[in-house]
């Protein structure tokens, strides 16, 4: 008998009764919850009379100066001036007052350690930037095969941007950029490097994290131009920075747009766990993925999203580098190693607002399972919602795969499931991918 279809088997006492008892797998066939529209803040505007309500003073008539009086007081002023210089000639002068003899441990000395040269070759930070990072930053395509209206197969196409990592052809990008083949078996990836847009390299996946979107690429190439690394911990708001992309289509490969940091920490949905670079710098379709990169020419972050509306300008999201660092380093430490296979697929559709407007508790909520996977074997079934894997919460539907990521395969791992307004738990053996 499977784990979550025996009878004998109790749920966890800490069931929510405020929960619906309607069944969860029901909820994926519901229609999800209108999103609110947005409605900006009004704006405030002043006229400049408000803040002038008093009438102006009127203006005080000038009295002139009799001339006897103007000559006595350039006499007396010359006089003056003539004893001060004696006297103060004859002092010696104090040495002038040093700050940084008192402020040295408190104030924080500017760093003139910049590795790039504005001269006549480079006019500007922005273009000496540009000479430096162009050929660190590529094109990416991917093209998978979807199914037509008509019943026949056509190919859909994405361009985003990536950067070098290393010399010898790992390329980080971010995981929406090539979710669309990552997702279809029918697909390919192509790095365009440098301006060249004729010429590609075939590129595989080597792993992704999706709650950061952040993923790893391989191309079979040597003698690359990797990026520089910066320290996104030593960054400030105001902050000149050069990001380098591709916006709209690999014809425009190699765009560099300016500005500053606007803002840090920044979180641009409540469905994010990333604290993110504001900038004020374009990024447009096509620059995801692509270099957020500081006066000196290192990468400072890796190009995300934008607040597209009407309502907004200038208003584009970045991942810390040292985020990308850490997330990259760990995909590439573990990519000859066998994946942990659970064998669910995720709706995206169910984030916790979703799950919440409906009364459910946040999870990944179960779109498929797979005929003899793990999951299967335990009983896990369409609609169920995943609220803890191998002792960490789901808050979100993308962690589940960062969790699953991290696991290794043959290990056993504790589940937790919701259904029908109670909790289950069950010990599941995950088993080696064998799917790619």
């Amino acid at each position: 008998m499977n784990e979550f279809q025996n009878n004998n088997m109790q749920p966890n006492e800490n069931n929510d009764s405020s929960y619906y008892s309607k069944r969860s797998e029901d909820i994926i066939q519901d229609e999800p919850a209108p999103k609110a529209e947005y409605q900006a803040p009004p704006t405030y505007t002043t006229s400049y009379s408000e803040y002038n309500t008093q009438p102006p003073k009127p203006k005080k008539e000038k009295r002139g100066h009799s001339t006897a009086v103007v000559i006595v007081a350039c006499i007396l002023a010359a006089i003056i001036g003539a004893v001060s210089y004696a006297i103060v000639g004859s002092i010696p002068l104090a040495k002038p007052h040093s700050t940084t003899d008192d402020y040295d441990e408190t104030v924080e000395k500017p760093s003139n350690n910049v590795s790039i040269n504005v001269d006549q070759d480079a006019s500007s930070i922005a273009e000496a930037v540009a000479v430096k990072c162009t050929d660190s930053v590529v094109g990416i395509r991917t093209t998978t095969s979807v199914m037509s209206f008509f019943g026949g197969n056509q190919e859909q196409t994405g361009n985003g941007s990536g950067v070098v990592y290393t010399s010898d052809g790992y390329i980080i990008t971010n995981y929406h950029v090539i979710s669309d083949a990552v997702q279809s078996r029918n697909s390919k990836i192509d790095v365009f490097i440098g301006s060249d847009s004729a010429k590609s390299y075939p590129a595989t996946v080597i792993g992704y994290n999706i709650s950061c979107d952040l993923a790893v690429v391989k191309i079979d190439a040597t003698g690359l131009t990797p990026i520089e690394m910066g320290n996104s911990d030593e960054l400030k708001v105001g902050q000149y920075v050069v990001t380098i992309g591709s916006p709209g289509s690999l014809e425009f490969m190699g765009s560099v747009t300016y500005g500053i940091i606007s803002g840090l920490n920044r979180t641009v949905s409540t469905n994010s766990v990333l604290k993110l670079i504001q900038t004020d710098a374009a990024i447009n379709p096509g620059n995801s993925g692509g270099a957020l990169l500081n006066a000196e020419g290192k990468l400072i972050g890796i190009n995300s999203s934008k607040i597209a509306s009407v309502e907004f300008e200038g208003m584009g999201f970045a991942i810390p580098v040292n985020t990308v660092k850490e997330k990259c380093d760990k995909i590439i430490s573990k990519k000859d190693d066998s994946q942990a296979y659970f064998g669910v697929s995720i709706s995206s559709t169910y984030t916790s607002q979703v799950l919440a407007f409906y009364g459910y508790p946040a999870g990944a909520v179960v779109s498929s399972v797979a005929e003899g996977s793990p999951a299967y074997n335990a009983g896990i079934e369409r609609g169920d919602i995943i609220t803890e894997f191998n002792g960490v919460k789901i808050s979100e539907y993308t962690i589940l795969n960062d969790v699953l990521y991290d696991c290794e395969s043959g290990q056993t791992v504790e589940v937790t499931i919701y259904r029908a307004s109670k909790y289950y738990t069950a010990d599941i053996k995950l088993t080696a991918d064998t799917t790619n």
